[in-house]
């Protein structure tokens, strides 16, 4: 039996001792934890404490409180944040991961557009060329535009993935263009249009190419 807890906050020492268990391979994969009463009574808290315990864990992935069922381990260890991955993850894995996501829902939003999304990526478009294609302004300018197309697509998942990937990139990517500005601003933005236009003609293929296109080349100048 694990020693009781003695140190506050007894939540967070509650779910500490929880999770070394499973560490320890105490509970496997998918195993019912034993009752509340049980296991408030090994770790020397209340009830109320250990169901504390057991959300904090809960929300980290590592357990899954089932109403009338149990609690049952569903990881063997504690996934790390995605804000921390991301701000550990090279800028050009952050490009890689964007080149998946945007390709594929700039083919969705080609296939699921509405006449209200195809206006709102219509003005993005414009917006891009309203001063020199450098700084903070353009960058933002430039991700407004690509979030109207992940709009367009209707999931909610994969916007969810590229807001958590704008900041990470932000500042690189304002950097990157301070010190080497778009060579061809005409050409960059004749295939931003590309990619709006391919949207608008309902082309799944044109769309999802124009979009892995335009970030393979800010892959390239960051490797």
């Amino acid at each position: 039996m694990s020693p009781a807890v003695q140190r506050h906050p007894l939540a967070a020492q509650a779910a500490a001792h929880l999770l070394e268990r499973v560490r320890g391979g105490e509970w496997p994969l998918g195993h019912k934890l034993p009752g509340e009463t049980t296991l408030a009574a090994e770790l020397g808290v209340g009830r109320s404490t250990l169901r504390e315990a057991i959300r904090e864990l809960a929300g980290k992935g590592v357990l899954d409180s089932r109403q009338g069922a149990g609690v049952f381990v569903t990881a063997l260890e504690v996934a790390e944040d995605r804000e921390n991955v991301l701000r550990q993850a090279s800028i050009v894995s952050v490009l890689e991961a964007r080149i998946a996501i945007e390709a594929e829902a700039a083919a969705l939003a080609a296939q699921r557009r509405t006449p209200a999304d195809l206006r709102a990526i219509r003005r993005a478009l414009a917006a891009r060329v309203t001063g020199e294609p450098v700084g903070e302004a353009f960058v933002h300018a430039d991700t407004k535009f690509h979030r109207t197309v992940l709009v367009a697509a209707h999931n909610d998942v994969l916007i969810d993935l590229f807001d958590s990937f704008v900041p990470r990139i932000h500042q690189a990517m304002t950097q990157l263009l301070r010190a080497r500005p778009i060579a061809a601003p005409e050409e960059d933005q004749a295939a931003h249009r590309a990619l709006a236009e391919a949207i608008a003609d309902r082309d799944p293929g044109a769309a999802a190419q124009w979009s892995r296109s335009h970030l393979s080349t800010f892959k390239e100048a960051f490797s």
